[in-house]
């Protein structure tokens, strides 16, 4: 009897160490500053913007990014009034060291597809010009946390419009000429 009572603690302490863990999810928001670069008339100029997504207990997770750039191409004495808007729809890959709660850091890829949205006001007259293209963004970056709730965040990305350059009923993307680079830190809540 008492060897199949050792058999048995036996057995269920191996089946509680295998047994799957509950899985978490893990929201955040994220305000951040950043600046552009890489492009000349874009050359270290300010921009904002926030990030909401969500990061399973594994790596893969996904997020809105939401970015503005006032006088994006220059000042309104150069350019007229101008910004550049960016919305993108991104998947994050990133492994969490320290796990999903409380101190960390959690290194990450990311890349997705959006609108990228220029706007010049003024600079001929009363002309304007706006363009509303497809677009993607590439990067990555680094969150660190400093308990369960709050942390910080750095990210680098390149951000490039597509075009369909072809009147007809077909979807035919091609690679446009307006690309940047963009760096930010910002705060996270999860």
């Amino acid at each position: 009897m008492r060897r199949v009572s050792v058999m048995l603690v036996f057995m269920v302490a191996a089946m509680g160490i295998v047994a799957p863990t509950q899985a978490r999810a893990e929201g955040f928001v994220s305000p951040w500053l950043g600046v552009n670069f890489g492009h000349d008339p874009a050359e270290g100029r300010a921009a904002f913007g926030a990030g909401a997504g969500y990061m399973g207990a594994g790596i893969f997770g996904a997020e809105f990014d939401f970015g503005y750039s006032p006088k994006f191409f220059g000042t309104e004495n150069d350019f007229g009034n101008n910004n550049v808007m960016t919305a993108m729809g991104n998947i994050i890959i990133g492994i969490p060291i320290g796990g999903t709660s409380g101190g960390g850091v959690r290194p990450y890829v990311t890349g997705g597809i959006g609108l990228i949205r220029t706007d010049i006001n003024g600079i001929f007259d009363d002309d304007s010009i706006s363009n509303n293209d497809f677009g993607f963004n590439l990067g990555a970056g680094l969150m660190g946390f400093f308990n369960d709730h709050f942390g910080m965040r750095g990210d680098v990305r390149y951000f490039r419009n597509a075009n369909d350059n072809e009147d007809d009923d077909e979807l035919d993307l091609e690679l446009g000429g307006f690309d940047f680079w963009r760096a930010y830190l910002g705060l996270v809540i999860r």
